[in-house]
């Protein structure tokens, strides 16, 4: 490892200790101010962060990045304009840090309370998506935490773009910009150097591939959330509305095919399979997608390649789906805790006592009934934005929003209270 990024790296982390500090107990009316400032930034400067995404892009295809990574890595007009727009769903919520979560009595005579508090320095290493970078700075900076980006070399420029005016804006507000800042250096090792430093960051939390995933959760000493895959299923079970149905697989798959929200794999009741599958098959191949399918599937229509248990553990991220006919709801709850990666499942059904009894068995962050994985996002839900899903039960699960961006403390009001 060399010593100069060791040393470049812990200097960036020894900064944001000290801005976490300060920004921990800042008034929420001037987080705020500076966040709206971040968003007027974003869109003021369109043109010349979408020339700089352009170097990032034209550099990925040269390295033959995939169609799903470039398109992640894609900004356009709109998607600075949605970053911006979540920047500023994030200023209008309520502050989460002071909150008073519970206070109770004790006979003693002393009061306890939890006050909500934010986490310190919470490290992000991220692949492909320049979004992330708005949404997390954003996010942590609401819920008072100082902010260390690591992004992926394929976006660097990107990165920077967005980065350079987030720290803008909390200098013209007055905040240090300390309280966002980016790794500048594309060495690899320097993600080793900051999984160390446990002294100065509380939280990492990585989102992309396996790779990446494994080996943040193997050499960090640092607590880590991680953002995993997204394997997420739609059952059609055997008393749904096949139109419905019919709808929320083509939206799940085809709306935007390379996000963790789509759907991977199709299971479809044996029961409505006969009906169904032809149904969806002239669907799909109008937009192009391909049907990996089980036996029982290809009885019904033709698929592409017979699926094999590989196919259903992999996230395409693209135009092709798994489908497998099962005989019962048993039969698709387990295929799910099999193959599933706990991030979105959904169930189609116009029965209210299988929905209920899939919302309670299947033990993913997301369970939906009757809807489109898609929806799975922080944004959606109303978090104003997210910094990511959460596949870990410790300490959030399913979409971070501010809420999981801080922890709580005790605080005690005494009048000269003794323990005897």
């Amino acid at each position: 490892m060399s010593k100069n990024t060791s040393g470049y790296i812990r200097s960036l982390a020894e900064k944001s200790r000290k801005a976490a500090r300060i920004i921990s107990s800042l008034e929420s009316k001037l987080k705020d101010t500076a966040i709206l400032k971040m968003a007027e930034y974003l869109e003021t400067d369109t043109d010349e962060l979408i020339i700089e995404n352009q170097k990032d892009l034209i550099a990925g295809k040269e390295k033959g990045l995939s169609s799903a990574l470039l398109d992640r890595l894609q900004l356009t007009p709109q998607r600075i304009e949605g970053m911006a727009t979540a920047l500023r769903e994030i200023a209008a919520l309520r502050d989460p840090v002071g909150e008073v979560v519970a206070q109770w009595k004790r006979p003693a005579g002393f009061e306890v309370g939890q006050v909500r508090i934010p986490l310190g320095v919470v490290g992000i290493i991220y692949e492909s998506r320049p979004n992330v970078t708005a949404d997390a700075s954003g996010l942590c900076f609401k819920a008072g935490n100082a902010t260390l980006l690591r992004g992926g070399s394929e976006a660097i420029n990107s990165n920077l773009a967005i980065v350079s005016r987030i720290r803008k804006a909390l200098m013209d507000t007055g905040v240090s910009p300390d309280a966002v800042q980016i790794v500048e250096t594309t060495d690899r090792a320097a993600i080793g150097h900051l999984l160390r430093l446990h002294e100065w960051v509380d939280l990492i939390i990585p989102r992309g591939g396996k790779s990446l995933i494994k080996r943040v959760t193997e050499e960090s000493t640092i607590p880590v959330i991680k953002h995993y895959e997204g394997i997420c299923h739609v059952y059609v079970q055997q008393e749904a509305d096949l139109e419905m149905a019919l709808r929320i697989a083509v939206n799940a798959k085809v709306q935007r095919p390379a996000t963790c929200n789509a759907m991977e794999t199709l299971l479809v009741d044996s029961g409505v399979a006969r009906e169904f599958l032809p149904m969806l098959a002239d669907e799909f191949k109008k937009h192009g997608v391909k049907i990996y399918g089980c036996d029982k599937t290809s009885l019904h229509i033709e698929v592409n390649k017979v699926a094999t248990e590989e196919d259903y553990r992999t996230e395409y991220l693209g135009m092709i789906c798994n489908v497998r006919v099962v005989e019962d709801m048993e039969e698709a709850i387990d295929h799910i805790a099999e193959f599933g990666s706990r991030h979105t499942d959904v169930i189609v059904t116009d029965s209210y006592q299988a929905a209920h009894r899939f919302v309670a068995k299947v033990d993913s962050s997301s369970v939906m009934v009757n809807a489109s994985s898609r929806l799975a996002d922080g944004g959606v839900y109303g978090l104003g934005a997210e910094i990511g899903i959460s596949t870990d039960k410790l300490h959030a699960y399913g979409p971070m929003g501010i809420k999981e961006l801080t922890t709580k403390k005790f605080v005690v009001w005494g009048n000269g209270t003794l323990r005897v």
